[in-house]
C-alpha cells in the first residue's frame, strides 16, 4: 500500500511540473521568462531608488524578454545617461531604451 501511495504522488508531481513548463503567457514567454523580467525591473528600481543622482525622481521601469524601457522625468542630462548605466549593468539586461525626459 505504501508504495503505491509513493508512486501517485511522483506521478502526480511529474505531471504538474510539466504542465508548470509548457504553461505559456499570451505573449508566448514561459513563466521563468516572466520571472527573469521582474528580477530585472526589481533590481533596477533598487538602483535608481538607491542613487545619489536618481532618487527622488519618478522612473519607471518596464521589461520585456530583457528589453528595459526607462520613463518619467530627471533633472539633467547627466542623470538621464546614468539610469542607462545603471540598467545596463545588471544581468539579463539586453538593450535599454531611455525615455526620460529632462526637467
Amino acid at each position: 500500500m505504501h508504495n503505491w501511495k509513493t508512486t501517485l504522488c511522483m506521478l502526480l508531481s511529474v505531471i504538474l511540473l510539466l504542465g508548470l513548463c509548457s504553461c505559456r503567457t499570451a505573449a508566448g514567454r514561459t513563466p521563468g521568462q516572466v520571472l527573469d523580467d521582474m528580477n530585472i525591473t526589481t533590481t533596477i528600481k533598487s538602483k535608481i531608488f538607491n542613487d545619489p543622482y536618481l532618487s527622488g525622481f519618478a522612473v519607471s521601469v518596464d521589461t520585456f524578454q530583457g528589453e528595459v524601457t526607462l520613463t518619467g522625468a530627471v533633472e539633467s542630462e547627466f542623470a538621464k545617461n546614468r539610469a542607462t548605466e545603471l540598467a545596463e549593468t545588471i544581468y539579463g539586461v539586453h538593450r535599454v531604451n531611455n525615455l526620460l525626459v529632462v526637467r
